[in-house]
């Protein structure tokens, strides 16, 4: 029986998805929901998280592989997270 994991990064990650909840598909926000689904893809717990990315999918007419190619492009124009420091790094 597999066990319901509690994600390291789940209390920013929550708030991070409840401001996708209340915004639009803008550039920034693609790129905030195509980044948590990487880090949540698979993983054995936050079902709350897991099911509120999948809304916003919905939400704003995409299917992954949409959300990935478009995450793709706004990335190969240049810095996305140009409000964070540029030494931040979030690999977890």
């Amino acid at each position: 029986m597999s066990q319901e994991q509690q994600h390291p990064q789940w209390a920013v990650d929550r708030h991070a998805v409840d401001q996708l909840l209340d915004g639009e598909p803008n550039d920034y926000n693609l790129a905030e929901l195509g980044r948590l689904r990487i880090r949540y893809q698979g993983f054995p717990g936050a079902r709350d998280i897991q099911a509120d990315l999948d809304k916003l999918l919905k939400r704003w007419q995409l299917t992954e592989a949409e959300l990935f190619e478009r995450t793709r492009a706004i990335h190969a124009q240049g810095q996305v997270y140009r409000l964070r420091s540029a030494t931040q790094e979030d690999w977890n």
